[in-house]
């Protein structure tokens, strides 16, 4: 069996000496929002809503039914359980984010992904920044139809390896993925999750309001892409404007997978041919599941197990190689399934202390308030807002939208235009906060860190941010039912 000929790793760059001013290390920031929220429990009154059958089964909740309960603050044990609980809660994420780190490794041990990449760098070395935008419209394409923005973490570790070779960086390839999928995910033209459910439980037409959605999704997408190409072409023109450059780790990949054209092609042997063409299979029978059969990540999880073993050993190599492999890309992606697990213990936190009803209701009662003019901004925020204890789509639409619809009824929004503020709301959030489990996973597996990302991230979260005001004022304006 052929593999990529071995390169010496270039001398480690020289480390930044951090002053007294950095942001603090994700584990310090994941700790404090922890623990303000088991001192919320003390003073924020305990209350629940009664919880009633929804939509295809679902459980939501009875907007009319909140009612305050007897307090139960978080007291030591509780808060020295919260993040072994949150890793129970979230075990979900975190066990996916082992078996993709894994296989993916195995994948790279048959040296198809290195042979896969050399092609690939070769056809678009000329063109490389045409691939983000080509890359970024399938990807938001896919989300906004079949409404997965845990999909990210499937495409990272595939395109992690061009964007390096074709010499972006690894932030270059998070954000590919990331804020493709999310602008898909947020304006949801055809999306179940949250266009679908929001509209459902909101009395509205299946996938009516289809013309703005659209309009949304081309203006979001739009600003994605300039702004990612905008990034990847200062790197490739100097590799000192990275946020990764003084990465150990970023120094390994571009030893690994960075090479001149004028070096011979990797040539696949006939095993290595048959391992791609079982790869392509498998990723066959990813789609179908997630389409047709409803997957999510245990089924997607149990599919890569599969697929490392098959596709190694198609390839040529030992138990024993596929075993290691497996083990490696454990220890790799060992950080981001922890954060995945220990953001959860935030909610694990609000929920034991019957505080998170309580939220909802005040934040409720508190866009009621607002002027008529803001009201719909006011939906949006507290929909951005809320999305930081709770940054599933559908888990969010089911606490938030019986709320919202009847809410916007009263204070002259459209009920379309309620969804719409959910929508953006909810999705936006996704890949910024911290408790958002299949984001910082992603990130692990792009080997990015949340402080890095958003330092790149947040100028575009905020441009996000002024064409939802703009859509929702608009929305507003001329009433808008779809």
């Amino acid at each position: 069996m052929s593999h990529p000929t071995q390169r010496s790793t270039p001398p480690s760059p020289p480390k930044i000496k951090r002053g007294w001013c950095r942001v603090p290390d994700i584990y310090v920031i994941l700790f404090i929002f922890i623990a303000l929220a088991a001192i919320a429990t003390h003073f924020v009154p305990a209350g629940q809503f009664e919880r009633v059958p929804g939509p295809a089964g679902r459980t939501t909740i009875d907007p009319n039914s909140f009612q305050f309960v007897d307090a139960s603050p978080a007291g030591i044990t509780d808060f020295m359980l919260a993040i072994p609980n949150g890793l129970i809660s979230a075990g979900e994420v975190v066990f996916f984010t082992f078996m993709i780190g894994g296989m993916f490794m195995v994948l790279r041990r048959t040296g198809i992904i290195e042979i896969g990449v050399d092609k690939l760098t070769r056809r678009f070395t000329n063109h490389s920044l045409l691939m983000i935008p080509v890359l970024m419209t399938v990807f938001a394409v896919i989300a906004t139809i079949i409404g997965t923005q845990e999909l990210a973490l499937v495409y990272v570790p595939v395109i992690l390896p061009l964007m390096i070779a074709l010499r972006f960086d690894s932030v270059t390839a998070a954000a590919v993925a990331l804020c493709a999928t999310t602008a898909g995910f947020s304006t949801g033209i055809l999306n179940p999750i949250n266009t679908g459910l929001g509209q459902q439980l909101s009395d509205l037409p299946l996938y009516s309001g289809f013309g703005l959605r659209v309009a949304a999704f081309i203006a979001i997408l739009g600003a994605a892409i300039f702004f990612v190409m905008r990034y990847a072409h200062q790197v490739r023109q100097n590799p000192a404007l990275s946020l990764m450059q003084h990465d150990e780790a970023e120094a390994d990949k571009r030893s690994s997978y960075q090479h001149s054209v004028t070096e011979s092609a990797l040539v696949a042997n006939t095993r290595q041919k048959l391992a791609a063409l079982a790869t392509f299979i498998f990723f066959g029978i990813l789609v179908y599941g997630v389409l047709k059969q409803g997957w999510f990540m245990l089924e997607m999880a149990g599919l890569f197990i599969i697929m490392g073993v098959a596709v190694g050993l198609i390839a040529g190599l030992t138990t024993d190689d596929i075993c290691e492999g497996f083990n490696k890309g454990f220890r790799d992606v060992l950080v981001g399934a922890m954060i995945a697990g220990i953001a959860r213990g935030v909610a694990v936190m609000l929920e034991q202390g019957q505080i998170m009803d309580t939220l909802v209701y005040g934040l409720g009662n508190l866009v009621g308030e607002l002027p008529t003019i803001l009201s719909a901004i006011g939906m949006y925020f507290a929909q951005l807002l809320f999305n930081f204890v709770i940054p599933s789509g559908s888990g969010q639409a089911l606490v938030t939208m019986p709320i919202m619809a009847p809410l916007s009824d009263i204070i002259g929004v459209t009920r379309q235009t309620a969804v719409l503020a959910f929508q953006l709301g909810d999705g936006m959030g996704n890949i910024l906060y911290p408790t958002s489990g299949y984001f910082m996973a992603t990130l692990a597996l792009a080997g990015v860190s949340w402080q890095k990302w958003v330092k790149f991230f947040f100028p575009l979260f905020c441009v996000w941010v002024l064409i939802a005001l703009g859509f929702l004022i608009f929305a507003q304006a001329v009433q808008w039912v779809g």
